[in-house]
């Protein structure tokens, strides 16, 4: 079973067994989550779109917090002496999907 679920403003397919990686969810390794924002659901072929999706997905929180590449915004004017350097690490949550219920 397939299933394209929202988290935290974006869309990602799962499948019960997937590792992902997710923007920072609240708990610590261990807990256990439940998404029930379901999109879409593939079932041997048989697809339900939309608000006829009853589906939920549980997953577990492998890591609680990671943090992601280094991202650097430089901004310069030639010649006049001015350099601002603003930069910042995204977290993200590492689950792991247990069903599609």
């Amino acid at each position: 079973m397939l299933a394209v679920v929202k988290i935290a403003g974006q869309q990602f397919k799962v499948k019960a067994g997937d590792s992902l990686y997710v923007p920072h969810i609240e708990g610590k390794s261990g807990d256990t989550v439940e998404f029930a924002e379901v999109l879409l659901t593939d079932d041997a072929g048989s697809i339900t779109i939309g608000a006829d999706v009853k589906a939920i997905v549980k997953a577990e929180i492998l890591s609680g917090l990671i943090q992601g590449d280094k991202v650097i915004a430089f901004k310069m004017k030639r010649r006049k002496g001015f350099r601002k350097k603003h930069g910042h690490r995204t977290h993200y949550t590492h689950i792991k999907v247990l069903g599609i219920a």
